[in-house]
């Protein structure tokens, strides 16, 4: 838009006759659907940023023009321009000598020509990089906002193709260094743009859950975050390809350092935007696309039918989501960084990993909260209620309720985790036993004495709890469990160990339906 720029030599639609070589190299470009675009493309200046403008006129400008500047140069100094006009021998040995004596001059001339290009292109698209004086005198856009990562690739072929253009002239490689460096350059922040731009997008995906679990237990999110990076390294492709005499992007060690933060950027954006979910307030929720995958039984019909999801819930699925991201989807991502050849791909991975485990752990601490506490809350009130005193109490008769709403409390949690993920049933249910045993034990340590009759009850409804939840123990609560019988005075006669025993196999037989969850039959296809 400068008023320096309002030049004949600038008006591309005007008559202009360009050489061979250039009238072919643009022909080529538009047959490999380049950005050369003709002058009288009004579509496509409408749609192209006038930075993208610019560039093409320039470049067109300098492709059209320069080859005939240099063959008319070419013609002088091998002499073939004397002899068309038919001078005089020796007229013509002094003009040959007078031009070999002056190509320092016109190779200051050319090079004055790319660094202009150079500079203006980089006024237009790469600021930061001129000098301070430079910017006053070859910038004036910045008004305009930064190209997206696709202008950028379209701006980067166009400048490739012109610097295919000037290397057929056989110009000398020195003379075109600078639009080699300045590709790289475009290069180099084209990768910087796209995967800023893709860290936003994955910032949005959060808007598009829609909380439809298939039978896996997962939700679309990590297919489409997975499908997000590899739609921007696909479009990173052609930048990141080197064409004959380029260098590689990641050569620098500050562009390799740079690009790998970025890349642990985007992973830290997709951890965070799964914290957001799991754990915001119910009335942030939208519920209005629930449903549940038709091709999967309806195991999760219940929240279908209220169309709301409790946080329990919500924190099941972001679990499920973040079992299938560390096991599947960073590992895809880690090989399609490393296809394209990013560098520092293992970095990558470590600390993406350590931060997805760190809010897997935080996401299922606060599961456990929700459901084990209140069922070690119950225990203590369950036990004493009816003034019951281990010291004095009547024989065994059976295993009391206060237990038995325990394991229905267990069961229900057991209930909730199948529905949506089979895969995190022993790992939330080992360590809902922890807290029920290890609180169990506790209770009975505080006991100061027990009665005979005491001791069987306690050791009846010990025994009747690590029974059923035998599958799901673990070191912890087996120690739990331990500690807890030892507290309690041995069995002294065969007649209390023949009653106990009769007890648990009459509290196993009329609770079989509720306790069929527990069984090794039904588990083994659920552990990992």
């Amino acid at each position: 838009g400068s008023s320096s720029l309002h030049s004949p030599m600038l008006d591309l639609d005007s008559d202009v006759r360009p050489s061979p070589i250039g009238h072919l190299s643009q022909t080529a470009s538009l047959k490999r659907g380049s950005s050369f675009q003709s002058g009288r493309d009004d579509a496509w200046r409408y749609k192209a940023p006038q930075q993208v403008v610019f560039v093409e006129k320039l470049t067109k400008l300098v492709v059209s023009q320069l080859p005939n500047f240099w063959k008319l140069w070419i013609s002088y100094v091998n002499g073939s321009l004397f002899s068309e006009t038919a001078e005089k021998s020796g007229q013509m040995e002094r003009s040959k000598k007078n031009a070999r004596q002056r190509q320092n001059d016109f190779k200051k001339m050319i090079q004055e020509v790319m660094h202009s290009l150079v500079k203006l292109i980089r006024g237009a698209l790469l600021p930061f990089s001129l000098r301070e004086g430079e910017s006053r005198q070859y910038g004036g856009w910045e008004m305009k906002s930064e190209l997206s990562g696709q202008w950028l690739t379209h701006v980067i072929q166009t400048v490739r193709l012109s610097y295919e253009s000037l290397t057929a002239l056989e110009i000398p490689n020195d003379m075109l260094q600078i639009i080699q460096d300045l590709i790289l350059d475009l290069r180099v922040r084209c990768i910087i743009v796209t995967l800023q731009h893709t860290a936003e997008d994955i910032k949005r995906l959060a808007e598009k859950e829609d909380w439809v679990v298939d039978n896996e237990g997962l939700t679309s999110l990590p297919s489409q975050f997975e499908q997000c990076i590899i739609h921007s390294l696909q479009s990173l492709k052609t930048v990141l390809d080197c064409k004959p005499g380029e260098a590689s992007v990641f050569q620098q060690q500050k562009t390799q350092e740079d690009v790998c933060q970025l890349s642990i950027g985007i992973m830290q954006v997709f951890i965070d935007c799964l914290e957001q979910l799991s754990t915001k307030p119910d009335g942030d929720i939208d519920t209005a696309h629930l449903s549940v995958d038709v091709s999967s039984p309806d195991l999760f019909g219940s929240i279908h039918e209220d169309s709301s999801l409790s946080s329990e819930q919500r924190l099941l699925i972001a679990l499920s989501n973040c079992c299938y991201l560390e096991r599947h989807t960073f590992l895809n991502i880690a090989e399609h960084f490393e296809k394209h050849g990013f560098q520092g791909v293992e970095k990558i991975t470590q600390v993406s990993m350590e931060s997805l485990k760190e809010l897997d752990q935080r996401l299922f601490e606060m599961y456990i909260e929700f459901k084990a506490d209140p069922i070690v809350g119950s225990l203590e009130t369950g036990i004493y209620a009816g003034y019951f005193d281990w010291k004095d109490c009547l024989v065994p008769a059976g295993v009391r309720n206060y237990l038995k709403e325990a394991l229905v409390n267990i069961i229900a949690v057991h209930a909730e985790v199948f529905t949506i993920s089979k895969d995190l049933v022993p790992r939330v249910m080992s360590r809902v036993v922890e807290a029920v045993s290890e609180e169990l034990s506790r209770l009975m340590q505080c006991v100061s004495s027990f009665s005979k009759n005491g001791a069987l009850q306690a050791r009846l409804e010990i025994c009747a709890l690590r029974d059923t939840v035998a599958i799901y123990l673990t070191p912890e609560s087996n120690s739990s469990f331990k500690q807890a019988l030892e507290a309690l005075p041995q069995l002294s006669s065969g007649t209390d160990k023949k009653l106990l025993e009769e007890l648990l196999n009459k509290f196993k037989s009329s609770m079989h339906l509720q306790l069929t969850c527990f069984q090794a039959s039904s588990s083994a296809m659920m552990k990992t």
